[in-house]
């Protein structure tokens, strides 16, 4: 499957990624065939062309839309494979933090696991939910009305906490948040 993903990409372009736990795993390709001699080479180039989307806005000028969006209180959930896999921290809460009218606050225990892990939600259900519950308490004492991340299954998770207690905080990706800053 890394061959051909590898093989899908025109070698000149950046592969921007919206998923955590999949830029993780591509940034790794590299080291996963460095002993495939056909793909070392490739793999390892095609490896340090990927992107995480915060971190691909961050290093090439992300411009803030002058309108300031409604939400004022905005928390970041780091994902695990984004924060710990790729370490990237900081390029989303810049982002984030340069929207008009948005005070970013911090979120305790943010580079926490929520519990989704993959799919640790669905092995170990225990677990998973006494990490989601974990988490739910931070978010709930932060204030803020929407919490970013930027991973798919951390956002499907705490997505469900949120359904569940029928709370009116917003769950929702990074960049959603960022490209409805500009839709107004």
């Amino acid at each position: 499957m890394a061959r051909r993903t590898i093989d899908a990409f025109s070698e000149d372009i950046p592969v921007i990624t919206n998923s955590a736990g999949c830029g993780s795993a591509m940034k790794a390709y590299g080291h996963l065939l460095e002993r495939d001699n056909e793909y070392r080479e490739r793999a390892a180039a095609f490896s340090l062309r990927v992107r995480d989307i915060s971190e691909f806005l961050a290093e090439t000028g992300f411009e803030p839309p002058k309108k300031a969006i409604r939400a004022r209180k905005i928390a970041y959930q780091d994902a695990c494979h984004l924060a710990h896999g790729q370490g990237i921290k900081d390029a989303p809460r810049e982002l984030l933090a340069s929207l008009p009218g948005v005070q970013l606050v911090e979120l305790k225990e943010s580079d926490m696991c929520c519990g989704s892990a993959g799919v640790y939600n669905l092995t170990q259900p225990v677990l998973a939910r006494r990490l989601l519950e974990r988490k739910w308490r931070c978010i709930e004492e932060s204030g803020a009305e929407i919490i970013a991340s930027g991973n798919p299954g951390c956002l499907a998770w705490i997505q469900q906490a949120a359904r569940e207690r029928r709370s009116p905080i917003r769950v929702v990706h990074t960049a959603v948040l960022l490209a409805e800053a500009y839709l107004g």
